[in-house]
């Protein structure tokens, strides 16, 4: 049950991020119903294992990705492919 939670934070906190509705840190938590501290971490591990693109605009207010893309398989997959020269 506690995966199950952690995998519905997650997909709660992806949704607000499309959206560009995070709000700031604190708003985000309270939206989310956990601490302000839970919410870095929660944000850091996206950032470092699922290697998503999220950064927090001052100008939108809200944390937004820098690439277009999805959640999937536990890792971030791009939208659009990169070719290698």
């Amino acid at each position: 049950m506690v995966l199950r939670k952690y995998i519905n934070r997650i997909e709660q906190l992806d949704q607000l991020i499309r959206l560009e509705s995070t709000g700031n840190p604190e708003e985000c938590a309270k939206k989310l119903n956990i601490s302000k501290r839970s919410l870095y971490s929660l944000i850091d591990e996206l950032k470092k294992d699922f290697k998503c693109p999220i950064i927090y605009s001052r100008h939108k207010r809200s944390y937004i990705y820098t690439k277009e893309g999805t959640i999937s398989g536990f890792h971030f997959k791009s939208k659009y492919k990169i070719k290698s020269k």
